[in-house]
């Protein structure tokens, strides 16, 4: 099992000269209107926290990453030529889909399993996870699309998400779900056009299923996208569909078109 390090002592840094940077971004010089973000990318841990007392099995569960989700989010840049901002660290250094502060932005337990190495963590140390990890990651997102707004260029956000085909028991039965909260817009042409899409492929499209887009529990997207009020969805792929490379090209492949054609439907009927 991974050690877990004292992550509090003042004046301290989380991360050090051997461990990864938060942030990669690719494409940074994309030409699409889309701007991809995938903040549950990596599994990744500072050094000094170990693994947070989790084995191995843990560590490749949806408890510590969104499984197949930046195989989907880089095949799909590729296919755009749009820019990608992904997050490296594991969701349970710290959550950069969820407000600081919040009572899941460094979880005690997810799902049914402890993490021991955040038993207790104080808030000193949880805001140096946030301070090295969780900001850099939204100013870098931050800075791309101010650029892309000053340059007066068309500027649509995009987080790509997976989930589990089971949770707590229950199952899922979505093959997809396309995520929005108060501007549905473009999540509405994709609602259409997946379920289209779905008649023939057999496909259970989830409406603000398995999870919804509340401003109070994600962060992304209504900071990113809703704040802005710029177009942006959030998508979220049943994992077992993408957890192969050949899954996640099929599965851009088809997500590329959505949001192409979506994108062109709003343009046609002039909401944009």
């Amino acid at each position: 099992m991974g050690a877990v390090e004292p992550s509090d002592v003042d004046g301290e840094r989380l991360l050090g000269a051997g461990d990864p940077g938060p942030v990669e971004v690719v494409r940074p010089a994309g030409t699409s209107p889309f701007v991809l973000t995938c903040e549950h990318a990596g599994r990744a841990f500072p050094a000094r926290l170990g693994t947070l007392g989790l084995a191995g099995p843990d560590l490749e569960r949806h408890i510590a990453w969104d499984i197949g989700a930046a195989g989907v989010a880089r095949v799909l840049s590729a296919r755009l030529d749009a820019t990608l901002v992904l997050q490296r660290y594991s969701r349970l250094v710290v959550d950069c889909n969820r407000t600081p502060g919040a009572a899941d932005f460094v979880v005690e337990v997810s799902e049914d399993t402890v993490i021991p190495g955040n038993q207790g963590v104080s808030a000193a140390a949880i805001e140096l996870r946030a301070a090295e990890i969780f900001h850099p990651y939204h100013d870098r997102i931050h800075d791309l699309l101010e650029a892309r707004i000053a340059a007066g260029r068309l500027t649509v956000a995009v987080s790509v998400h997976t989930c589990t085909p089971v949770y707590h028991g229950a199952h899922r039965p979505w093959h997809v779900g396309v995520m929005y909260e108060h501007d549905d817009r473009l999540a509405r042409e994709m609602l259409t056009l997946l379920r289209e899409e779905g008649e023939e492929a057999e496909l259970e499209v989830g409406d603000n299923e398995p999870y919804f887009m509340t401003s109070d529990k994600d962060y992304s997207m209504p900071r990113h996208g809703q704040g802005r009020g710029i177009l942006h969805v959030a998508f979220e792929i049943r994992q077992d569909l993408v957890e192969d490379e050949s899954g996640q090209r099929e599965w851009a492949e088809r997500m590329d078109r959505m949001l192409r054609e979506s994108l062109g439907r709003l343009k046609e009927s002039g909401e944009i």
